[in-house]
Order: C-alpha cells, then structure tokens, then sequence
C-alpha cells in the first residue's frame, strides 16, 4: 500500500507535454486513455512514435564534433560537419515546434485528447456554482437562455490561467528555468488558488476587464502567481515549502502532496506578515482522512477543526475567517469509479465550488465545469515565456492569463487521483456548504466524496498505516510519493485499493 495512491497517478504517464528541450532530452509523449482499448493502443503507438522521433533529434545532435575526430581525412571530416550541421538544423526545428505549440496540437489531434468548443446540447452548464441555459431557440425570448452561451463564454474566459512558462529565474539550486513537462499539478492548483482569491477579492461575478487601467486587486492576484521568488505563490516557492513532501523541480507530483504544500505555505507566508496585510486572507484546511484513521471510508470534514484552522488564522481575534477547503481524494484505481461521478458532477452546482484539480490520466488539469457527462477545463500544458506583472502596473499585458478555448474530456475519463477545493466566505457561507455536503453525501447511494462531523469520533485510537515517523518525531508521510518524470514504465505492485 505504502505510496501507492500518488504513485500509481504518476507512474501513468510521467511526461505531460512535449518537453522544453532546453533544461533536459524530450521524455515520451503523454496518451490520454479513453473507454476503449483500441484507442489506447492507437495513442500509445503515436505517443512512442513521436518519442523515439525526437529521441533520434536528440541523440544525433550529441554527436561529437569533427575537429575532436583526428583520425578522419578532411573530405569525411567536412562531410562529417555538413551532416552534424543538418542534424542541428532538424533538432532546433523539432524544439521550434514543440515551444511554438505545432507539435502539441498535432498530438491533440492525433490522440485525442481533449475536445474543443461547445456541442449542441441544451442541457445547462454549471461553472463554479453559476448555471448557464443552453437553448438553440433563439426566439424563446428567455433572456437567460438565448444569451447563457455568450455569458458561459465570458465567465470561461476570465477566469486565470497558469501554464507552463519558460525563460524565468532558475529555481532554488537547480538548473531548472523552465517547468514544462513536470510543472502542470503546479500550474493547476496555482489555477485554484487564484480562483479563491479572485471570488475574495473581486466577487463570483467578477469579469476580465475589456480596457485599460486593469483593476489593482485584479493585476496583484497576477502577481502573486508570477514566476520568481518575489511573487509569494509562484512555482519557487512553492516547491520550497512542498520540501517536506519532497517537492523538487524536475518531478511530478499528486494532489495529497500538493494541498498539503498549499497548507504550509500559507501557514508561512501568515506568520511571517501582518494579519492585515495577508497575500491569502483565508484560512487553509486540508480535509483528508476518514474520522477513525481506517483505510478506505470517506474523509470527515469536521466543523470544529475549521473553526480551529479560522480561530489560528486570526490569531484568536475570531472565530471564523475566510476559509480554502482542499480535499484530496483517490476515487478508485485507474478512473474514476461510476458510482462518484453524479456527486462530482453535483459540486460544480455548489456557490462555494472553486472545480477539481485533475483531469487527464498523470497529467493535471483544472476543471472547473460540467455539462451531461462532460468536463470543462482550463489546460495548464501551453508552453508560454515567461510575464512578469508589477503589483502596480495596470496597463500590464494579462492575455497569457486567459483562456478562449473551451476544451473539455469524457467526465468518465478523469483520473482517479483529484482534489476539489471550496471557498467559504464566512460563517453564514460555510453553514451552507456544510447542509449541501451533507445532503449530498446522503443521496450517494453509499459513495459519499467526503461527509461533515460536528467533531472528530475518538472512540478508536486514531491510526494512519501511511504515516511514519523518523528518529526524531517528526511525523512524515510517505503515502504520496513523488516519481520522476522520466519514471514512464514504472508501476507499483503493491495491493490495489479504492476509496469507497
């Protein structure tokens, strides 16, 4: 069982994208597995064909100079740098594809891995606690139906985008200056994170700004998720305070480890700034774990520990403060069990829903809508340069920060591994989330996501098999793992499990 749950999810596919090849050899090429098996074959095929084509870029434009080879004539030395030139000329030409996003959409197209636009349905969108009508009767004269596509549109598009970017500082002591292929459970949960700031800050109805100036608290959530050390939630450090997890660039990692790293870096970033002055005025709680430490059972969102989590925040001025609720769940082995499927799909009907960390089989995406038995999603996989906003430079260019193009996957093609997360505004907020939760968990036909408890059941000693301790006390968890990127063929032969 031991790091079972996250590393199966990154042993799937440990490359998410076409690689920047600046920082190391392009790994494989990720498929994304639909219901049938052909398919799968079909994608794996492709994904191996594209590998070994750009392995073979790879490999030859290693070649060693002509000048180092003195034994060659100088004909066969001449003819030896035409050929290393060409070579060159095929490897850069290769990298030029996939940075410009060619490649990436001639994968897409092949594979299949996600579709675009909006079909002819009329059954409603939910987008984050917001319902959108579909109707293709234009003359109904229902407002909210003849219009709720063109409003679906703009909501989708403002809200912010995280991708891949390139060309930023190296990060920490590594090389790194780039996180394509390894950065997208980041980039997602950046995705998030923002979310809750934005409906904080700005409010559910908050729209992208058509003109300039920009708003001020709209351009500093921007800069809170830039790509360097001064920008507090950016990926450096965030793989500082995920150390404890061991977090490091270069490597994937899962939801559990992910929302455990949002947890200590907000704790960080409260205790080293005024309460006034909080870049997430919010409290963090991580709901994970069922009440009695039994493995498998449904994790306990317990209203006393989120008044606890408040009560700390506020550094005991209050009880309740605004609250970020992550839940990391494993909804069985490979894809999501059927059975959970019509509870996910109800959260995106909840006002406090911020969507899903997740998505496509070992490669994260953030969903943030549904509709019949599809998923919308915003896809952190683009590689862009690197946008470096100013907190007070409302004429900064955000169109990196935005999305037009609605893509969306089978709802019964999302990985297993996932994280929701829930923002609460106060008290009155958080009492209407917990009557829903509940009432959802009842109507799940024994499959509840996660149920609320008034306080924990301590008539069993609490016990984590996944948990361990070292020499020194200190508690560690090593049930999700880390594996590296080029890890493609690794797989665990531990016990299967699902959480039921």
């Amino acid at each position: 069982m031991k790091g079972f749950c996250e590393r199966a999810v990154a042993s799937k596919c440990s490359s998410k994208s076409l690689t920047d090849t600046s920082n190391s050899s392009p790994p494989p090429v990720c498929s994304d597995p639909e219901s049938s098996d052909s398919k799968f074959t079909k994608a794996s095929v492709w994904s191996n064909f594209v590998s070994s084509a750009l392995s073979i870029f790879e490999t030859h434009s290693e070649a060693l100079p002509c000048e180092n080879k003195a034994v060659l004539s100088g004909s066969s030395a001449c003819e030896k740098k035409v050929a290393h030139a060409k070579q060159n000329g095929w490897t850069a030409a290769v990298r030029k594809a996939v940075a410009s996003g060619s490649m990436r959409r001639l994968h897409e197209r092949v594979l299949g891995l996600s579709r675009t636009g909006i079909s002819s349905s009329t059954s409603d969108i939910w987008l984050l606690g917001v319902c959108y009508k579909m109707s293709l009767d234009e003359s109904s004269g229902d407002a909210d139906t003849s219009d709720g596509l063109a409003r679906f549109e703009q909501d989708f598009s403002s809200r912010i985008l995280a991708t891949y970017r390139k060309g930023f500082d190296a990060i920490g002591e590594s090389k790194y200056t780039s996180d394509v292929s390894w950065g997208c459970m980041l980039r997602s949960s950046q995705m998030l994170v923002a979310q809750a700031l934005v409906f904080h800050r700005l409010g559910r109805s908050w729209r992208k700004p058509l003109q300039k100036p920009f708003n001020q608290e709209y351009i500093e959530i921007l800069h809170f998720f830039g790509d360097s050390e001064a920008s507090p939630f950016s990926i450096h450090n965030l793989l500082l305070a995920g150390k404890a997890y061991n977090l490091a660039a270069g490597s994937w990692v899962g939801p559990y480890a992910m929302c455990r790293t949002w947890e200590t870096l907000a704790r960080c970033k409260r205790e080293s700034t005024n309460l006034e002055d909080q870049q997430l005025p919010m409290a963090v709680y991580v709901v994970s774990g069922d009440e009695d430490g039994e493995r498998g059972g449904a994790p306990v969102l317990c209203i006393e520990d989120a008044s606890r989590h408040c009560f700390e925040f506020s550094r005991g001025q209050v009880d309740w403060t605004p609250i970020l609720l992550l839940v990391p769940l494993v909804l069985g082995l490979e894809k999501v069990n059927p059975r959970y499927i019509p509870s996910l799909r109800a959260t995106f009907m909840f006002p406090q829903s911020l969507g899903i960390v997740g998505g496509k089989p070992g490669a994260s995406t953030y969903i943030i809508g549904v509709q019949d038995e599809k998923a919308f999603f915003l896809d952190p996989h683009d590689v862009q340069p690197v946008a470096s906003i100013g907190r007070n430079d409302l004429e900064a260019d955000t169109s990196s920060y935005h999305c037009n193009i609605i893509r969306h996957i089978s709802l019964d093609s999302i990985d297993s591994s996932l994280a929701f997360g829930f923002y609460c505004r106060d008290k009155d907020d958080f009492d209407d989330f917990c009557l829903r939760a509940s009432k959802l968990a009842d109507e799940s036909n024994g499959a509840p996501l996660f149920t609320v408890a008034q306080k924990h059941n301590l008539s069993k000693p609490v016990s984590h098999p996944e948990m361990s301790f070292d020499t020194d006390g200190v508690q560690k968890d090593e049930s999700f793992g880390l594996e590296s990127v080029g890890d493609a063929e690794g797989h665990s032969h531990e016990d299967e499990w699902q959480l039921l």
